[in-house]
């Protein structure tokens, strides 16, 4: 059974930092594009930052020069620093992978991260 499972979500002042991470079992982690996602209440899930196998990465317009992924074998993470409050939502991690046969999706349950002062 594949398990995605996030943490370091919290409330942090604006300018602050927080980084989150993701423990997946089940998967060989490091097959995947890894990502993080975010659903602020009443919006749509949106795309925050992705990193690919070999290390690629992408990253919304909006958290450019504020957030950056990585990942080791085990976990991926998203190191958010000048936290704005336009950044609270509940964050979610991502696995994705495609091949000619199928395709392998799986969804962590989420951290809230609440920017207020």
């Amino acid at each position: 059974q594949v398990q995605l499972v996030e943490s370091g979500g919290g409330l942090v002042q604006p300018g602050g930092s927080l980084r989150l991470s993701c423990a997946a079992s089940g998967i060989f982690l490091s097959i995947y594009t890894m990502g993080w996602y975010r659903q602020a209440a009443g919006n749509e899930r949106e795309l925050v930052a992705t990193i690919s196998s070999g290390g690629t990465t992408n990253y919304a317009d909006s958290v450019k020069g504020r957030f950056t992924i990585s990942r080791d074998n085990a976990k991926v993470y998203l190191q958010m620093n000048s936290l704005k409050p336009e950044d609270t939502a509940v964050y979610y991690c991502n696995a994705d992978r495609r091949t000619d046969r199928r395709s392998y999706n799986y969804w962590g349950q989420g951290t809230q991260v609440t920017v207020s002062s």
